[in-house]
């Protein structure tokens, strides 16, 4: 589930997976798979820039009402909004146990591609950062170095409730072997237990 982290500009923002069933993440009200997530970190990890520089496509969903009621789909009671759609389909779990990300969630990423395109604009969203030299930037976002390092960390684990079994994706194993070769002063060094 999304958790709650703070911006050096909005307050505080949401960012995560919101279904289990899904890798789609959420930063407010945009909208990103976690396989571009990691693809964008393993690049950025590619370099040793003072200044980091990249424009990646994502969803944004302009309207909140558009964006759903998460608490009310988990519940069941609830269904409007993209969020909405997305739990008619993959309701929340009955048991437990079966809250936990699905490391597989890839594979539904067709299927939610067409669930957001009904409720989203999709375009271009600028990523800058300089070392020692103020925030780092998504969008009008601003975070400092150690809050978007959190935001690594929690697609690395598969947010809360983590990985199910403890089991990362492909993709997501993929971004730690780059990042822990890093030559990027923003990524490199990322402590994965904390």
């Amino acid at each position: 589930m999304p958790l709650a982290f703070e911006s050096l500009s909005n307050g505080t923002f949401a960012f995560g997976f919101f279904n289990v069933r899904s890798d789609m993440l959420l930063l407010e009200n945009r909208f990103f798979f976690a396989t571009d997530f990691c693809g964008w970190m393993t690049d950025l990890a590619s370099s040793g820039a003072d200044e980091l520089a990249a424009t990646w496509e994502i969803w944004t969903i302009d309207r909140p009402e558009d964006v759903g009621d998460l608490h009310g789909a988990i519940r069941g009671t609830r269904f409007t909004g993209f969020i909405g759609e997305t739990y008619r389909h993959y309701p929340f779990p009955s048991e437990p146990g079966g809250f936990k990300q699905a490391p597989e969630g890839d594979g539904t990423q067709a299927e939610i591609a067409a669930m957001i395109a009904r409720y989203a604009r999709r375009g271009p969203i600028a990523f800058s950062a300089s070392r020692g030299r103020g925030p780092v930037s998504v969008g009008d976002l601003e975070v400092a170095d150690d809050v978007f390092r959190d935001l690594v960390r929690y697609v690395w684990r598969g947010g809360y409730p983590r990985w199910r079994d403890e089991q990362r994706p492909p993709y997501v194993v993929a971004m730690g072997v780059a990042l822990e070769k890093s030559a990027s002063w923003l990524l490199h060094g990322i402590d994965w237990e904390v």
